[in-house]
């Protein structure tokens, strides 16, 4: 009597996708929380930088944007990079230097070393978020790529709930060991990063078919179904080449959207403490307290509406009704005092993650190969400029003014053009497959 083993069952595209979920995004999330406190955590030192080392607020505005400068410049190149080494590599390349060049701010003397160590930071940190954008586009069809996109945006909300009261803390230990308590959050901080890099060059395969949670029948298959719809979504918008993105016209409108997006994004990020901390006394700890109750609420906004982005018509309708959102609550903050103010800041974080992965998915839809990767890194390079440009006004308008939220009103300005932008969004291919993504 003989007895025959059969094969096992290939699980469904569905199991397989809340696999990858719960293997690959803790990680990818794990990184961006730590990536977005070392970008951020100046935030919280901005105050004690003008007291101990003389760093005026136009100065601060101008090292807290130079990042984004640097990190801009470096992006696409980063990014290519990535797609000949592979995603694990790179990742965990950057994740140390930026590691060590965060914990390095703890030595800043002045206004240069400062604006030094901000542009080296933004080098060392380029090509992270597009490159993680990159990566999922290897692991998720189009229509999943919009909640995998919200979730590792949660990365920024997690880092500002948990980054700004662990600031807090640290920052009083001044006068041990005769550092200032803004160079032991600068070391605190930064270091794990490179504790972190371990974890990520053990556990996270570069694409499935070198991963052990799945069999080679359902990497082999999950990799031709990506490669199909990305081939597909190329080939109907006619862009096969990297220079081609410089001619599409809603990857420009993207990039446009984008722009006053990140404005928004990174005036709050690190202005908010220094506005809360213009609210009255409060103590360090009770300023980051307070500085994480509105990035809660973004965390509330990425989880609930990118998942609902599943066609064309509900990821347009969601992008316009978000920026309005983000347009109504800096107006809020502007305008109103402590309780309207703090109101109206909830009510745009609400909106910023909710917004930015749907945007990230239409390149995806439109380009494919090392294309897809350069368009990707191109999208957020030019994006991200808006992340310098708002902590340059904000500390402009400060100096200006000495009203800590004068530059609210350039960021109202910016981002109601961005909401009159997303009105004229289009999906790349007109096709069945290519309607069911949500443009990101």
């Amino acid at each position: 009597m003989s007895s025959t083993v059969s094969a096992p069952k290939m699980r469904s595209p569905e199991q397989i996708n809340r696999v990858i979920f719960r293997r690959i995004m803790p990680l990818l999330i794990a990184a961006y929380v730590m990536a977005f406190i070392d970008r951020t955590n100046i935030g919280m030192a901005k105050d004690r930088l003008e007291i101990d080392v003389g760093i005026s607020a136009a100065s601060y505005g101008i090292g807290a944007g130079l990042f984004f400068l640097t990190y801009a410049l470096s992006e696409i190149p980063s990014n290519l990079i990535m797609h000949k080494v592979g995603a694990r590599f790179w990742i965990v390349r950057i994740m140390v230097t930026w590691g060590l060049l965060s914990a390095a701010m703890m030595f800043v003397q002045g206004e240069w070393s400062f604006y030094i160590l901000r542009m080296l930071l933004g080098v060392a940190e380029a090509g992270l978020f597009p490159g993680v954008i990159y990566f999922i586009t290897q692991w998720f069809m189009v229509k999943d790529r919009a909640k995998a996109n919200g979730m590792f945006l949660l990365g920024v909300s997690v880092a500002n709930i948990i980054g700004a009261p662990l600031a807090g803390v640290l920052l009083n230990l001044d006068g041990v060991a005769g550092l200032h308590g803004w160079q032991w959050m600068f070391l605190l901080e930064g270091l794990p990063s490179c504790f972190l890099a371990i974890f990520i060059w053990k556990f996270l395969p570069n694409k499935p078919t070198e991963a052990k949670f799945l069999t080679k029948e359902e990497a082999e298959d999950l990799e031709a179904r990506i490669l199909a719809e990305e081939l597909a979504g190329a080939q109907a918008s006619g862009n096969s080449k990297l220079r081609h993105v410089l001619k599409d016209k809603q990857i420009l409108l993207v990039v446009a959207i984008y722009f006053t997006h990140q404005i928004a994004v990174y005036a709050l990020s690190f202005f908010l403490p220094s506005i809360i901390g213009s609210y009255g006394t409060l103590s360090t700890i009770q300023i980051g307290l307070l500085t994480s109750v509105p990035w809660i609420f973004s965390a509330v906004g990425a989880l609930l509406l990118p998942r609902l982005a599943t066609t064309a018509t509900r990821s347009r309708m969601i992008a316009t009704t978000t920026m309005v959102g983000i347009v109504a609550g800096f107006t809020l903050g502007a305008l109103g005092g402590p309780l309207l103010g703090m109101l109206g800041f909830c009510l745009a974080a609400f909106n910023f993650f909710a917004l930015q992965p749907i945007l990230f998915t239409y390149p995806a839809t439109r380009l494919s190969g090392a294309a897809l990767a350069g368009g990707i890194a191109f999208v957020n390079t030019i994006g991200l400029l808006g992340g310098f440009l708002g902590p340059y006004i904000m500390g402009f308008m400060e100096g200006l003014t000495g009203s800590k939220v004068a530059g609210l009103w350039f960021v109202v300005a910016m981002c109601v053009i961005g909401a009159v932008l997303t009105r004229f969004l289009k999906r790349g291919a007109e096709n069945p497959a290519a309607s069911a993504v949500a443009p990101h």
